[in-house]
């Protein structure tokens, strides 16, 4: 719950009502409802503005999950699915994209303009087993050197987690990681 709200809306509500109430104290004339609009009003505006700059809005669901596929995620996601599925679909700050760092290390963004966006994600059971797929906008990087880093994916999203990368689309990557088992 607490993930899908933003910090920045959030500090720029609170902010502006003390604030608010801040300045009809001071036309009234109350020093200390005065003091409270100026010395916590203000600043937290001014951090809901600063987060709100850098906010990285959640990932959506490209699809509703069925239950059958939520009922395999709690017996088969891996630390490692759950982590990524928890941290795209979160308000994130201070990054310019989600899964920058990892599309870094893997060497599918050698610059900030040629890396892939994740657009979407969604859970599926493929072949009796938990699979969390994600969904890149990648128009200049293309699947070949998707293919030649899956490998390196394997490795790098951990035992447990089989990689498959495909071509949707013209520019569409889904990148696929299965719960194998344990």
């Amino acid at each position: 719950m607490l993930r899908q709200i933003s910090l920045g809306t959030l500090g720029l509500t609170v902010g502006g009502i003390l604030t608010i109430i801040g300045f009809v104290a001071y036309a009234a004339d109350n020093a200390t409802l005065n003091l409270v609009g100026f010395f916590y009003g203000i600043p937290l505006v001014l951090g809901g503005l600063a987060l709100k700059a850098n906010e990285l809005k959640p990932i959506p669901f490209s699809k509703p999950t069925p239950p059958e596929v939520l009922a395999l995620q709690k017996q088969q996601a891996t630390t490692t699915q759950n982590k990524i599925r928890k941290d795209i679909t979160r308000y994130s700050y201070g990054q310019n994209t989600h899964f920058d760092r990892t599309l870094s290390y893997l060497g599918l963004s050698p610059s900030e303009a040629e890396q892939p966006e994740l657009t979407g994600l969604r859970e599926e059971e493929i072949n009796g087993a938990y699979a969390l797929t994600l969904e890149f906008d990648s128009p200049l990087i293309p699947i070949e050197l998707w293919q030649q880093k899956q490998e390196k994916m394997t490795n790098y999203f951990g035992p447990g987690v089989d990689v498959k990368v495909k071509q949707v689309g013209s520019d569409k990557i889904e990148l696929t990681l299965i719960a194998t088992a344990k």
